[in-house]
């Protein structure tokens, strides 16, 4: 048996399996609460992770971890959500704390590792995966094994820059696209919607004398009013608090403001895979993650047309998009075969004795 763990912005889970995609025999998830830091990250993994080694005959661990890794040294280069990983030694830690050694991945590269050996690409090669949530992360699996590039991470289209004009690294694809993008955009259309007006404006306006132009701007306010009031009721009447998910609700119910956003938001993401599909020529894209439960009507469909239109033509008819199947536990099914398959080769755990050096706040 092996133990999995996920570590993520938002949550942390770990389970215990066999690392061939059968059923878990353990699994137990905890929050994350960003402002306490990656010491209280730790300290939640050492009292569950205790707990279930002393339940279960575990030989090793794998982790999927949110943000990029160096998987080679066993350290977390950095979090984009979480203070306190920068050059963390998490394989050291796990040896020294759980008396295991770790094999390390990013979390979207053993989510794919995972979707690949025993879910909804099972048996091709490669596999592109693409997880749309908090971020947008993405991992290429080429004959079960994930591809790492030179250095410490590969296939980060979220953070691909859309256009030439995308000067900043700030402007990128996620900042388009992500679950917090389309949140963004939503709150933006409630606060600025007089730019958005005058798009409408110039697709429906009959002339430009004056009068056409006051009565096609009273038009457009009328047409938008009950959508901006059903986004805002969405979130009880405080804009701040409207999701992703709040809008993919919306937009699944006609709202034509949600249905703008998402329709961008799936436009930049579909440019994303088509360019990640050109150069590496996957047999089977799969997407996961909490946006893509928008579902196929709103988020599939576009998204394949989309992709479509990107790509090098002649690759067009070369692949197929299809959803994620082992839901909430890929990444630990896929953390489990990473443990696995690294077993006979991973570094024995260090003496407990030094406890090497931990994140601010940690024991």
């Amino acid at each position: 048996m092996y133990l999995g763990i996920e570590i993520g912005g938002t949550k942390l889970q770990l389970g215990i399996g066999a690392g061939d995609g059968s059923a878990l025999v353990a699994f137990e998830r905890a929050g994350v609460d960003r402002t306490r830091g990656a010491g209280e990250i730790l300290r939640n993994i050492e009292r569950i992770a205790l707990r279930l080694i002393a339940e279960h005959p575990v030989k090793a661990a794998g982790c999927g971890f949110g943000g990029p890794v160096d998987p080679a040294r066993g350290r977390i280069v950095k979090s984009h959500h979480v203070e306190g990983w920068n050059d963390f030694p998490l394989a050291k830690w796990c040896g020294d704390t759980l008396g295991l050694p770790l094999a390390l991945g990013n979390d979207a590269d053993v989510a794919g590792l995972a979707e690949a050996c025993f879910g909804a690409a099972r048996g091709a090669t490669p596999v592109l995966y693409v997880t749309v949530g908090t971020g947008i992360g993405g991992g290429l699996i080429v004959d079960r094994a994930i591809y790492r590039g030179h250095g410490t991470g590969a296939i980060e289209l979220g953070h691909l820059r859309p256009g030439l004009l995308a000067a900043e690294p700030t402007e990128t694809v996620e900042s388009l696209a992500a679950g917090w993008a389309i949140a963004a955009a939503a709150q933006d259309r409630l606060t600025l919607p007089a730019a958005h007006h005058i798009d409408a404006l110039k697709a429906g306006l009959r002339g430009r004398t004056p009068e056409n132009v006051r009565q096609r701007l009273i038009e457009v306010e009328d047409e938008a009013a009950p959508h901006e009031r059903d986004l805002l009721e969405r979130a009880d009447g405080r804009m701040e608090r409207l999701s992703a998910k709040m809008v993919a609700e919306a937009a699944a119910g006609g709202n034509q403001i949600a249905r703008d956003i998402f329709r961008h938001a799936v436009q930049a993401l579909g440019w994303a895979i088509a360019q990640t599909v050109t150069l590496t020529a996957p047999e089977v894209v799969v997407i996961g993650g909490g946006v893509s439960l928008a579902g196929e009507e709103l988020f599939f469909a576009p998204l394949r047309q989309e992709a479509a239109r990107y790509v090098f033509p002649p690759l067009a008819d070369s692949f197929r998009i299809v959803p994620a199947q082992l839901g909430e536990e890929v990444v630990i099914h896929g953390a489990l075969a990473l443990a696995a398959s690294a077993a006979p080769a991973v570094t024995a755990p260090a003496s407990p004795a030094p406890r090497g050096p931990r994140p601010a706040g940690s024991r």
